[in-house]
């Protein structure tokens, strides 16, 4: 059996492939963590559910804000071919006759791109600022290789920002809209939600009776941060109370518990019975 000889460059450490150095390998995903986790903004720290803010609430507390979407936009500064980018990509969409850009998705971060011939893109479905900005140099770096090489400078702006929370306490919309006209409108018989309009920042509110709001139209999550701490105060001022008014009782506004009879109300001629009916009907009525 002859044995084969090794010439010195084989066994020359220079020689050695870089995937049989452990270390080193085993370095790049650390350093690149770490990376990572130093660019992620502090202002909102993200959850299974999304991004969370912790907002002030203008009244010495504060109040969870859940990012549920992101919107941005980027130019790279490119003509590009959408049918070949449609071809060479996976996971990508492109129907001419129904909309002119091709459709991209990512699985991590988990984001969408319409990607136009012009070159600009917009990326949605990200729920930070992080999150959004790293999609959108992924799809310019796989636009890159397709063939079309974007501009060193893409210009990524935030165009807008979509954040839910909850007060924890029933609201009088109906007052609302009274007393703030010009800066709300509430139409139940179209929509069970009340539309708020803030002037700065600019950001409208969505405010349900259950006192769920959807916020939007922000640009950064300061702004949602802002807005929420303005508004707040106008919604404890119109918070729903447990009481029910009773028509045509002296003394203003009777309280009512439940299975409890006004003071004065006889069993004589019905009395009673019709008394007990009547707070019945009236609890069943909406609160005021």
């Amino acid at each position: 059996m002859v044995v084969p000889q090794q010439s010195p460059s084989d066994t020359n450490p220079s020689n050695i492939p870089p995937a049989t150095a452990p270390s080193a390998a085993g370095a790049a995903p650390t350093s690149a963590t770490a990376a990572g986790t130093a660019a992620t903004p502090a202002s909102h720290t993200p959850s299974l559910a999304g991004s969370v803010i912790e907002a002030s609430d203008g009244l010495g507390g504060t109040t969870l804000i859940r990012i549920q979407n992101m919107s941005s936009t980027a130019n790279l500064g490119v003509r590009l071919d959408l049918k070949q980018i449609a071809l060479r990509c996976r996971n990508t969409e492109f129907n001419p006759r129904r909309f002119g850009a091709v459709i991209m998705r990512l699985r991590e971060p988990r984001a969408t791109a319409l990607i136009f011939a012009s070159g600009k893109m917009c990326v949605t479905g990200t729920k930070s600022a992080h999150n959004s900005s790293l999609a959108a140099k992924k799809f310019a770096y796989i636009i890159e290789r397709v063939g079309f090489k974007p501009q060193s400078y893409i210009d990524f702006k935030v165009q807008n920002i979509v954040g839910t929370a909850d007060v924890g306490f029933p609201i009088r919309l109906e007052g609302l809209v009274y007393a703030h006209s010009k800066h709300s409108s509430y139409e139940p018989e179209l929509f069970p939600g009340l539309i708020y309009r803030l002037q700065k920042p600019r950001v409208v509110f969505l405010i349900f009776v259950s006192g769920k709001i959807v916020i939007t139209g922000a640009k950064t999550e300061m702004d949602l941060s802002e807005a929420l701490r303005k508004v707040y105060p106008l919604l404890v001022e119109y918070k729903k109370a447990n009481v029910v008014g009773v028509p045509g009782m002296a003394g203003g506004m009777l309280q009512y518990q439940q299975g409890r009879l006004p003071a004065g109300g006889g069993k004589g001629a019905g009395g009673g019975k019709a008394i007990t009916q009547g707070g019945e009907a009236d609890a069943n009525m909406e609160e005021v």
